[in-house]
């Protein structure tokens, strides 16, 4: 079999469940619609901005004249705190229940023109330091259960601001895919006695071809079961299971590493490329249990959207992190033509396309 070129199925250890990869119809020819490349970002300050420093958001209320990160409750919360408890089942084909939850935004910048590939990695540490903050606030409340951190970037991916800034969604449930996540690893620890993403990260590293860049604290790469055409999973070289678990030059580390790859997707692409990002850790449940936090490692996938997006092919990072959303492998968002790229899924072709844009 040949992987590059025979249509096969490819099994991801984190979901349990396997992935049609047809790389032959990367050649079949795309007639439809075309998204192009997205306007200049703007001015550094935006007085019709609702996250800009010093205006009025959306809900009346006024931001502080804050000069680095900011976080607010969300003013139209997916989730709120006061819910009536409750839930409907009827003859299990219309089952319902309550969710409680807490909902933030993070401002990254007060700079209304600047993106994460555009922000100095300082900057970046400082949003780093209000995810573990926030995830360890939020994860000291009795019904919060799970802390989700996300970023949209792009009209396309669900972003309704182009300030730089992120969300962050506190549940009473845990998401579908970090609980998948967490039946997984804990199987593969009862059968092999070790780390799945442990064991994932040696064996990419001693191959080399699907790692994108890597440094002292964390490598970002192709993962070999990917369902996205452009599709990142950073994973850290030292078993964690939550950011709060890591040190300053982890930290560090982190914030560079985010900070390269925007930079060579923009670079890639010519223009402030569209993403999803996300954080899966473990859930805040897991306060006591220590087979988890043996079990669980923490990482950040990033999903991109293209600028030849079919059929509406994109989801939010929420979305994304749920675990709700499949792309079928009879849709993919396209980037053959314009760049050469050679391009299929499981991500073989991408590694050595972004290795030329830093």
């Amino acid at each position: 079999m040949n992987l590059q070129e025979d249509p096969h199925r490819r099994y991801p250890p984190l979901a349990g469940e396997w992935v049609l990869v047809s790389p032959h119809r990367a050649k079949r020819p795309w007639q439809g619609r075309t998204e192009h490349s997205t306007a200049e970002l703007g001015p550094s300050y935006d007085p019709s901005c609702y996250l800009c420093p010093g205006n009025c958001r959306a809900g009346g209320i006024k931001n502080p004249d804050y000069q680095e990160t900011f976080v607010f409750l969300n003013d139209f919360s997916a989730l709120l705190p006061d819910v009536a408890g409750g839930k409907i089942d009827e003859g299990g084909l219309f089952r319902a229940k309550s969710e409680r939850g807490i909902c933030k935004v993070v401002c990254f910048s007060p700079r209304h023109d600047l993106t994460i590939a555009l922000m100095d990695v300082s900057a970046i540490r400082g949003v780093v330091d209000v995810w573990e903050k926030e995830y360890r606030l939020l994860g000291e409340e009795s019904y919060i259960n799970y802390v989700q951190i996300f970023k949209n970037r792009g009209l396309m991916m669900g972003c309704s601001n182009p300030h730089p800034h992120g969300q962050i969604w506190s549940t009473e449930t845990v998401p579908e895919l970090p609980s998948k996540e967490k039946e997984m690893q804990g199987d593969y620890l009862s059968k092999k006695g070790s780390c799945l993403l442990c064991d994932y990260l040696k064996e990419e590293e001693s191959r080399g071809e699907r790692v994108v860049i890597s440094n002292d604290s964390f490598t970002a790469l192709v993962p070999f079961w990917a369902v996205w055409p452009f599709e990142v999973l950073v994973l850290p070289r030292r078993h964690v299971s939550s950011i709060a678990e890591l040190g300053d030059s982890e930290k560090n580390d982190l914030a560079s590493l985010i900070k390269r790859l925007g930079t060579r997707f923009d670079n890639l692409f010519f223009t402030h490329f569209p993403y999803s990002m996300g954080l899966h850790q473990k859930p805040t449940e897991e306060k006591v249990v220590r087979i988890f936090s043996e079990a669980f490692g923490t990482t950040v996938e990033v999903e991109l959207s293209s600028l030849e997006a079919r059929d509406g092919e994109t989801g939010s990072s929420s979305v994304l992190g749920e675990g709700n959303c499949r792309l079928l492998s009879s849709k993919r968002i396209q980037y053959r033509g314009i760049f050469s790229l050679r391009e299929q899924r499981g991500g073989d072709g991408l590694r050595s396309q972004l290795l030329r844009f830093f």
